[in-house]
């Protein structure tokens, strides 16, 4: 996989350097599951903090499957 280098917004989630869109997520994924992000009632919804509210585009809420493409959008 291609390394994608990820925005200033995105980088204080998981860092400055390059990485497959794949760890990417994944580190997206331990950052909610160490701050207990994902909402307790529905699991697939993500809860934001005030880094991933930057990255979700000022969202406090988004779906699991919508993080994935707001992040894309943070990848160039």
């Amino acid at each position: 996989m291609k390394a994608m280098t990820p925005s200033a917004t995105l980088a204080a989630v998981v860092g400055a350097t390059p990485l497959p869109r794949t760890e990417v997520t994944k580190k997206v994924w331990d950052y909610i599951k160490k701050l207990d992000l994902q909402d307790a009632a529905n699991r697939r919804m993500i809860n934001a903090d005030d880094k991933l509210k930057a990255v979700f585009g000022g969202k406090a809420q988004v779906s699991m499957f919508e993080m994935t493409k707001l992040i894309s959008d943070h990848l160039k």
